[in-house]
């Protein structure tokens, strides 16, 4: 029966304490953690590890809260983490915290627009993405999002229900999309799950 390191769920708590006092703090959005809950932690937590997800994207660190717990899904299938964040402070910070955590061996970091990093990103890598960034970026981001995910991957992305309006533009454009099954989980912020179609038998690794 899996059962998290103490460790381990002691730092998580201790982000979420820091995360909810900084936010609480702050007005400048650049300034705020703007971490996911802990049942979306737990929420993002359960599909890796029942699909044995190895290749894990994240857009958006920030501290690197819900970059540990898409670390410790990946680590029993040996997999990696790779996450974007643009913000100098914030990739300080979680390199810090990935250390403290013993998962830094999982995890790559890479500072930079996501937008670039997509766009270097080789077809089909990853099993799994988790989308919690700019949202006004989002659509601009489909199609290589899009191409990133392989077949059978899941797409999940944070605040769909909390930043409603905002994000409809582009749950409009993935729900449009005849390659992808979409559903709306009422998770932490609102949590939604677009998972690619399987390409028939010989024609690919993704749609």
């Amino acid at each position: 029966m899996y059962k998290m390191d103490t460790a381990l769920q002691n730092l998580l708590s201790e982000l979420e304490h820091f995360g909810a006092s900084n936010d609480a703090a702050r007005q400048e959005r650049s300034l705020r953690m703007l971490n996911i809950t802990h049942d979306t932690g737990e929420f993002l937590f359960a599909p890796i590890r029942a699909a044995s997800a190895r290749r894990v994207l994240e857009i958006g660190t920030s501290n690197g809260y819900s970059t540990l717990w898409l670390a410790e899904a990946v680590r029993s299938a040996h997999g990696t983490v790779t996450t974007v964040e643009k913000a100098d402070s914030k990739v300080q910070m979680a390199e810090e915290n990935f250390r403290r955590s013993g998962l830094h061996h999982l995890i790559t970091l890479i500072h930079d627009d996501a937008g670039h990093m997509l766009e270097r990103a080789p077809g089909s890598p990853y099993d799994f993405i988790f989308l919690d960034s700019e949202r006004s970026e989002y659509n601009a981001w489909w199609p290589s999002i899009r191409r990133s995910l392989r077949g059978g991957g899941c797409l999940v992305v944070d605040n769909a229900i909390s930043h409603a309006a905002e994000m409809e533009p582009f749950l409009s454009l993935v729900r449009a999309d005849d390659g992808f099954t979409t559903s709306l989980v009422p998770v932490g912020n609102g949590e939604f799950l677009a998972v690619k179609d399987v390409d028939p038998v010989g024609s690919g690794t993704g749609r």
